[in-house]
């Protein structure tokens, strides 16, 4: 018969006990725990430039065969909470709470998108009303992706349009163009363009102009918008511009002359964002047309010949040349329409 003694039972049931519960064993836990401790002393010993061996933190990167952003993300980690968990791996994969937009804010995104607004639109739309729970617009193209609407549907364009820009003179384009030197015959002194446009029917009217000054710029302004009131009937509630100094002052409004302006009419002004042309890209889109269709390529014998080409031209746009933006009608037409 086979005696064990009590010791040894012990040592028995605490293998058994040990092979029954092998997921309790932590050795793996310390071992990743003391590589970590290891690697973070021989990284800060670097940085110190204390080291050895190695002089720079890529030597160090180099022969732990570690990657810099791994190592520094556990590093920042530990550093933080200085506790040992936070050397272990943690678990991967997304975080569907946190990372994933909420229900309600996704429906707020693809309503936006219905009515023709783009990522970014939808971004300055929704921050005011949502605050942090607002999407990012890579996470608002991410939504659009998910529901198929990353691509602007010709309903979506229509929607915009009825929904945004309602009626006229809602929002104004004011723009300023430089000319070409060689556009008046044996004349090398520059002239330039004002033009305003109207966001909704497209009417427009341009001012030719000596200099850019902001008093210049004003007068030019004031005359085409009078203009475009007697002859279309549009007053504006609102006109956009770009930061330029012939438009804005942003310490003294009352003694800048087109701010000034502004103000004595009611106009509110509203400022294109700084390198983005896009903003104001309907009047940009129109000096396009107007260099192609007048300018290049033509010479004109004095000033006064090119400011009467000139209204006869944009008499043209506004009475009578189709716009595809509007539907294939001439702004004119397209106005009345719309009365």
């Amino acid at each position: 018969m086979l005696h064990i003694s009590l010791t040894e039972l012990i040592i028995i049931n605490s293998v058994e006990d040990i092979m029954r519960h092998n997921t309790k064993d932590t050795t793996l836990e310390k071992n990743y725990i003391q590589k970590w401790r290891f690697l973070i002393q021989e990284y800060e010993l670097t940085k110190t430039k204390r080291h050895p061996h190695f002089r720079f933190v890529s030597d160090f990167y180099k022969h732990h065969n570690t990657c810099r952003q791994t190592f520094l993300k556990y590093y920042n980690r530990f550093k933080v909470s200085r506790q040992d968990c936070h050397l272990l791996p943690q678990k991967r994969g997304p975080k569907w709470k946190t990372r994933r937009p909420l229900v309600f804010v996704e429906q707020k995104v693809i309503q936006e998108r219905i009515k023709g607004n783009n990522r970014y639109e939808i971004h300055a739309i929704l921050k005011p009303k949502l605050k942090k729970h607002t999407p990012s617009p890579s996470g608002i193209y991410n939504i659009l992706r998910r529901e198929n609407l990353n691509r602007l549907k010709p309903v979506m364009k229509a929607n915009k349009r009825k929904i945004i820009k309602e009626k006229a003179g809602e929002l104004g384009h004011i723009d300023c163009h430089y000319l070409s030197k060689d556009l008046i015959v044996n004349s090398a002194k520059r002239y330039y363009l004002v033009c305003v446009m109207d966001d909704f029917s497209r009417i427009a009217w341009a001012e030719v102009v000596e200099d850019i000054k902001s008093l210049s710029v004003m007068f030019a302004t004031l005359k085409s918008l009078n203009l475009i009131h007697s002859e279309y009937k549009i007053p504006f509630e609102e006109v956009m511009t770009d930061n330029g100094s012939e438009f804005s002052s942003k310490t003294n409004k009352e003694h800048h002359p087109f701010e000034r302006m502004l103000l004595e009419l009611g106009i509110k002004h509203r400022y294109t964002k700084p390198y983005r042309p896009q903003t104001n890209g309907k009047v940009e889109r129109f000096w396009r047309t107007l260099n192609e269709d007048l300018i290049e390529g033509t010479t004109f014998d004095s000033i006064d010949h090119f400011k009467e080409e000139l209204m006869q031209y944009l008499i043209y746009y506004n009475n009578v040349r189709c716009h595809q933006g509007i539907n294939g009608l001439a702004p004119k037409a397209f106005l009345e329409a719309a009365l």
